[in-house]
């Protein structure tokens, strides 16, 4: 990739991701708090979150994510897929997490109070595109909602993805104005991270909608999987992701 003589390849990693985004205004307030994942950084984001989430921040497509919440006694609960396990102190976990990760770089983030459909918390993913000429403006060409399958947390794992508004109005999410208002956050993100990345021509976005009603954007994958897409009823939105990566 070119930009002022220099080559600025790609980088899927979460932690540079984050540094990108929050860069400035308006997006900086749209952004979980993250760190990187050290002792220090744990002990200090647990004392200010009620729960967190782990991440490789090399992206692992849904997996390897682990949940830790503080308990009312001081221990820490850790989640990982449909697994929980007990620690007492942060020591103990990160020991745990050296041997679970191999010694894979993890990013430690705020995690959302998601909205849930029913007891199952979801998100949205946006899809964010733009043609080949290096002046082409940015579109959403796509987006869905998925929920967690029952005893999991991350949304990934999800039974089938749901069309957006049906998912926000099975979670009584009345405000009409919030899919214009997703769609522009994840076109803002799109257009911070393509100044940084100017190849850069699709993103798929997971935002979130916390139980207060604001708009979280959680990440971007640039490479999203298509698949729930094609399982969506209407092809409409997958047909126009194909226009965008052929033009």
């Amino acid at each position: 990739m070119k930009k002022a003589g220099m080559t600025v390849a790609v980088q899927k990693d979460k932690w540079e991701q984050y540094g990108v985004l929050r860069a400035g205004p308006p997006l900086d307030a749209r952004l979980p708090e993250t760190r990187l994942l050290e002792k220090d950084a744990l002990s200090s984001m647990l004392q200010r979150h009620p729960s967190v989430v782990l991440k490789p921040r090399d992206g692992s497509f849904g997996t390897n994510i682990i949940f830790i919440q503080r308990t009312e006694t001081g221990a820490y609960r850790m989640q990982h897929e449909n697994n929980a396990i007990t620690m007492s102190g942060t020591d103990k976990v990160l020991e745990w997490l050296w041997i679970e990760s191999k010694g894979r770089g993890y990013i430690v983030q705020e995690r959302i109070p998601l909205a849930r459909i029913g007891r199952r918390p979801f998100d949205i993913r946006v899809m964010v595109q733009r043609q080949k000429a290096a002046s082409s403006p940015w579109t959403v060409t796509g987006s869905y909602a998925k929920a967690a399958t029952k005893g999991y947390l991350v949304t990934n794992v999800a039974s089938r993805p749901l069309p957006l508004l049906r998912a926000l109005k099975s979670a009584r999410i009345e405000d009409r104005s919030l899919p214009a208002k997703i769609a522009r956050a994840a076109l803002e993100a799109a257009e911070r991270l393509g100044e940084r990345y100017p190849d850069l021509r699709q993103v798929g976005f997971d935002i979130g909608i916390d139980r207060e009603r604001r708009i979280w954007i959680i990440e971007g994958n640039y490479q999203p999987a298509l698949r729930p897409f094609r399982l969506l009823k209407d092809s409409t939105m997958l047909r126009r992701i194909h226009w965008y990566r052929n033009h």
